[in-house]
């Protein structure tokens, strides 16, 4: 059973057979709607430009009201995703076309059977297009949740309290330590905002495991908008990451805490206390307290980072621009100029601040990096050579933080878009110039 949930979905045989399966769907479709006449290509040809004009429409609309609207997402979708999204959307009007077409005769059952069959092809090809894109869930376990399922809860006898601990500089490895880390989950406390978050997870590496551990350093980690934490563990294949970092320093690597500031996978609160959420004191009051009490980690904040995609490399560099007494470095996986609600900056405020443009500003990394000096801190930056629009944001977002002071790095992963394989190609030399500050290169 394992074997199958190791079964990659975004590329192979299966991506292959979701191919196989839409055009041969996409051909039965065609023919459908152009029945009973499919002699006459001409009127095939009308029906299938029809089809695509609808498609685009529809599409296009959808897009509209969800950016526009409805405010589901905060910037334009990228183009390989309303792509992959139209192939769903073309089946199911080829589909209809053909459902009206064939009418209500009892003859026709199958064929209208097969229309719907075709049209559930195409669109699973369409889901299998996006989530290739985005790169989140790249085997069927991930898909089912499977590796989830088989994280325990955080255990008494690693929390802090369990065993003695040195400061890292102090430590040095006596051997017997596991080959790697490991995951758990936690439901963190909100007594001071009342967030209510999902779970959190807990990446611990084999140097947490030593008879006397060191003073670890943290790693902050945030999901993008719409997402979930665990996106970290399946789509930025965390643990795998972390283990590679802790076999190259002798156990060592930070412990990561991948956290939920957004409290479902519609949510967003940008990180900020607003009449949203409490979500900038859940991170600072809650989560960062938790983590200091119940841990084996380092006090010191030069041994704190924070890191997160899109919406979560926004909030990344929020926290380092207001809090750096709490997080020095963050690494920002195409972080956006300022927290959005909607495409409308005017609506952001009036969502979030009614109407209030100066509170807003007042807790902008923008405003953060003018007011003060932020000497001595470290901002890594990446994006996608295909995610023009975030390219942008980062020159803006960069130019701000290095005014302030902050080292600021940049990393552009040539061919990827707004993914996690961008974040995949980035993430070694990000974690690279957190290791030199840490101390351990």
């Amino acid at each position: 059973m394992d074997a199958f949930y190791e079964l990659r979905i975004v590329d192979g045989p299966l991506a292959v057979a979701c191919w196989a399966l839409a055009i041969a769907g996409a051909v039965l479709l065609v023919a459908l709607a152009a029945a009973p006449r499919l002699r006459k290509w001409g009127r095939a040809l009308i029906i299938l430009g029809g089809a695509i004009v609808v498609t685009v429409v529809a599409t296009g609309v959808v897009h509209w009201l969800l950016v526009d609207i409805f405010n589901v997402f905060p910037e334009d979708l990228p183009i390989e995703v309303l792509v992959a999204s139209g192939v769903g959307v073309f089946g199911v009007v080829l589909a209809v076309t053909a459902v009206v077409r064939l009418g209500l005769a009892r003859r026709a059952w199958v064929r209208r059977a097969g229309a719907v069959a075709s049209a559930a092809a195409m669109s699973l090809l369409a889901a299998q297009l996006v989530n290739a894109y985005f790169g989140l869930n790249l085997t069927f376990g991930d898909l089912a949740g499977v590796s989830l399922s088989r994280i325990h809860p955080l255990e008494g006898q690693l929390e802090r309290s369990s065993a003695p601990s040195v400061p890292l500089a102090d430590w040095s490895s006596q051997g017997g330590l596991p080959p790697n880390g490991e995951l758990r989950s936690v439901q963190i406390p909100t007594p001071v905002s009342g967030f209510k978050a999902r779970p959190a997870y807990v990446y611990l590496p084999p140097a947490y495991f030593a008879p006397t551990r060191p003073q670890l350093p943290v790693l902050l980690l945030i999901p993008g908008q719409p997402g979930n934490p665990s996106d970290w563990l399946s789509g930025g294949r965390l643990r795998l990451k972390l283990d590679r970092f802790a076999a190259e320093h002798g156990g060592v690597a930070p412990i990561a805490v991948v956290v939920d500031p957004n409290g479902s996978p519609s949510a967003n609160t940008m990180c900020m206390d607003t009449k949203i959420a409490h979500a900038e004191t859940y991170l600072v009051q809650d989560v960062v307290p938790w983590i200091k009490s119940h841990l084996s980690v380092a006090a010191d904040p030069r041994l704190w980072a924070a890191g997160g995609f899109s919406f979560g490399a926004t909030c990344s560099v929020q926290l380092l621009a207001k809090h750096p007494e709490i997080v020095t470095s963050a690494l920002g996986f195409a972080a956006e100029q300022e927290p959005a609600l909607a495409k409308d900056r005017t609506k952001t405020i009036d969502l979030a601040f009614d109407g209030d443009t100066a509170a807003f500003e007042e807790q902008t990394p923008a405003r953060q990096f003018a007011e003060r000096r932020h000497d001595g801190l470290m901002l890594f930056l990446a994006t996608g050579s295909r995610d023009q629009d975030f390219q942008r944001q980062a020159d803006v977002v960069g130019g701000q933080a290095r005014g302030s002071g902050v080292d600021v790095h940049r990393a552009l992963a040539d061919g990827e878009g707004h993914s996690w394989e961008m974040i995949a190609k980035t993430w070694q030399a990000g974690m690279a110039l957190l290791a030199v500050r840490w101390g351990l290169a």
